[in-house]
């Protein structure tokens, strides 16, 4: 089983002002995936404070992902850190540049009117950077390079960014975890019995979530064995009320 942690880096995550779609949505990823994310983490833009965890993380888990804070703004110093937490310097990949100055020159032909009005400041290393010895990630949908260094994955925070650029590392995040979901409308009192039934029957978890809105509740089987954790989940369909939903 891989087991992965999350480390999400934005001052703006831990004030409240952004939603934390994207652990998430790599949460959903990764575990459809077959792998097991074990830890999440928020952090704020501290170089010390990212550098401290990333390193902790690294030790412990098969694979970190750090998402925010690698563009060319002064508070964007993921990428720093993530040097820092190896004791490496950042470095600028002459082929990196090269590829995100005729990017920049492409971005300006294309909007010349927003280019004429804005005084553009654009730090090419900044956004070239990566630790030494890193794997640059690029994408057609960020400017700023990502980065993969020693099972440490560094991702934009954008959305729409971290989306496209996990795409290009997806297929090393394989694992043998299964997961079945049943839903429910019997309250979670009712499926005590039969959950811990199931878990001693079968060793395999099993997690019970409440109804949300109109949604109903949700028993999720989770285990290394596709067999075993489908021989769990239809046990399960047989002893508590089962809704099937689309």
């Amino acid at each position: 089983m891989m087991e992965v942690a999350l480390l999400t880096v934005g001052d703006e995550l831990l004030a409240g002002d952004t939603e934390n779609t994207n652990a998430s949505w790599l949460g959903r990823q990764l575990t459809e995936a077959g792998a097991s994310v074990t830890r999440v983490l928020t952090v704020p833009d501290d170089e010390a404070v990212i550098a401290d965890a990333v390193a902790q993380y690294h030790d412990a888990f098969d694979a970190v992902i750090v998402t925010g804070g690698i563009g060319g703004t002064p508070d964007d110093i993921t990428k720093a850190a993530v040097a820092r937490a190896f004791g490496r310097d950042l470095v600028v990949p002459d082929d990196v540049r090269a590829h995100l100055e005729a990017k920049a020159e492409r971005f300006a032909d294309d909007n010349p009117e927003l280019v004429d009005r804005y005084d553009m400041d654009l730090d090419l290393d900044a956004w070239a950077s990566v630790p030494e010895g890193g794997q640059a990630l690029l994408t057609d949908e960020s400017f700023a390079a990502g980065c993969v260094i020693d099972r440490v994955y560094v991702l934009p925070g954008i959305p729409e960014e971290l989306k496209a650029m996990y795409e290009t590392v997806a297929d090393e995040f394989d694992g043998d975890r299964t997961t079945k979901t049943i839903h429910t409308p019997a309250p979670e009192g009712a499926l005590v019995t039969h959950i811990t039934a199931a878990r001693e029957q079968f060793a395999v978890a099993v997690g019970s979530y409440p109804r949300k809105d109109d949604t109903p509740g949700r028993v999720k089987i989770t285990g290394d064995d596709p067999a075993t954790v489908a021989d769990a989940a239809a046990w399960l369909r047989e002893r508590i009320e089962v809704v099937d939903i689309e």
